[in-house]
């Protein structure tokens, strides 16, 4: 079956959504709006929820730009889900944590608690910092480099897992007669010394109900694809060509087969934008008024960004110049770069493609459009299922939720009810072994 994630973004996903006169600005802020999110998502049997997240808002020089953007307010994503967990029984809760400037132990111990808490309905989204202005915010002079972001993240997800793994299944006996909590034959500590981390252990919290949270990631460049294959099970790619995503899916299943994994075991799930309306034309047209709210300050402020160039003294009806790889976000960046090429865009129209849903792809339709669409992407080897943006909020998603949704069913494309308790169950992702307890069965065996 296709899965569907619901990515949480304040007032809407699209750069503009806070000025809609329908939108309450503040939403970003509120519990309520949340967990009226939340719950649509479980009534229409997402998957999960998924709140993406950064350490910094702006760099120095950018408030005269980014006073016109909800990017100066952002809750704080565990906190969130934590909320989140006490209302919902069914759908996932997905948060990104980064490896940059975050210790291991923290985002291990943070994301088991929670796990534990929602009965294993988590999953941790394993990033590497790209906003250079996060360095500021954790005493470092400067951004770390792409290169050296990778390498301390695969040894960050690495002690991560390991911690995760403190504890056999049965360790905890909690036999009152003899007086016994824990058997000791059943703790492992960890003892991690390598060149970024120095992490003894043990974890203070048993093993998750679905073995561990389940490990999503983002990065579309050599290095993010590398790190993809090696740990993700849920793979998060921005792509607006269907043949461009083909590439990408293939090359991540291939990637994890020769990690020795499953190509099953990672699942591939581009963002998409959806715009729903009676017709076509009528999507279209609401589509487009959503557009004209974007400020040109705002469009060109953001497009450079995410190409880590500042384009902003070039003109507005001009070609997109020659704009290298930087060291911010490698994979979102060629993604950007090739569409300009591709379909001769300028400045403008590539902001307005791209500013709006940050860079991932919009569909505008009839719920049976959209259907099309996805069902196209899915059974032709492009993508495993969606994670699912909507303009504002709730409005858009109960668009979706509601007419998207049942039409997806009646294909047969999508679930009608929760297979299991556990995020990875319904996501159809094995329970993981426990490290410790294969390497004891692997001596026994010799």
């Amino acid at each position: 079956m296709m899965k569907l994630g619901l990515f949480l973004h304040g007032p809407g996903q699209h750069i503009a959504a806070w000025r809609d006169p329908a939108v309450d600005p503040a939403a970003g802020q509120s519990l309520r709006h949340y967990v009226q999110l939340a719950q649509l998502g479980e009534r229409a049997l997402f998957d999960f929820v998924f709140n993406a997240d950064t350490q910094a808002t702006f760099g120095p020089d950018d408030v005269e730009v980014w006073k016109r953007n909800t990017v100066s307010q952002r809750i704080e994503p565990l906190t969130l889900l934590g909320a989140l967990a006490a209302v919902t029984q069914h759908i996932g809760l997905v948060a990104t944590a980064t490896t940059t400037y975050l210790e291991p132990f923290h985002v291990a111990r943070i994301f088991a608690s929670l796990d534990q808490l929602s009965e294993g309905r988590t999953g941790w989204n394993l990033v590497t910092s790209s906003a250079p202005a996060e360095a500021l915010n954790f005493s470092h002079a400067a951004h770390a480099a792409h290169g050296d972001r990778y390498d301390r993240a695969a040894e960050f997800a690495q002690v991560v897992l390991g911690l995760w793994d403190t504890w056999e299944d049965d360790a905890f006996v909690m036999d009152k007669a003899a007086g016994l909590f824990f058997d000791p034959a059943k703790l492992h500590m960890l003892n991690h010394k390598g060149k970024h981390f120095s992490v003894r252990g043990p974890l203070m919290i048993r093993r998750s109900p679905q073995g561990r949270p389940v490990i999503v990631h983002a990065g579309q460049s050599e290095a993010g694809r590398t790190l993809a294959a090696q740990a993700a099970e849920v793979v998060f790619s921005v792509e607006q060509d269907i043949e461009k995503a083909r590439e990408f899916y293939a090359d991540l299943k291939a990637r994890a087969a020769r990690c020795g994994r499953a190509p099953d075991s990672i699942k591939i799930m581009p963002g998409v934008q959806a715009v729903i309306g009676r017709s076509k034309a009528e999507a279209e047209d609401r589509y487009g008024r959503m557009q004209s709210l974007i400020h040109p300050e705002v469009g060109a402020a953001y497009l450079s960004e995410m190409l880590g160039t500042d384009i902003s003294g070039y003109p507005l009806d001009g070609p997109l110049p020659e704009v290298p790889l930087t060291n911010s976000q490698q994979g979102r960046q060629k993604v950007i770069i090739e569409l300009a090429r591709r379909e001769n865009l300028t400045i403008r129209q590539l902001y307005q493609k791209v500013a709006g849903t940050r860079a991932h792809r919009t569909i505008c339709g009839t719920a049976s459009d959209i259907a099309d669409s996805l069902e196209h992407w899915y059974k032709t080897g492009a993508a495993d299922g969606f994670n699912i943006l909507s303009l504002t909020y709730p409005d858009g998603f109960i668009d979706f939720a509601d007419q998207v949704v049942p039409e997806l069913q009646r294909r047969k494309l999508f679930r009608t009810q929760y297979e299991g308790r556990t995020l990875r169950e319904n996501l159809g992702l094995p329970r993981p072994a426990n490290r410790f307890v294969e390497a004891k069965r692997q001596t026994a065996a010799e």
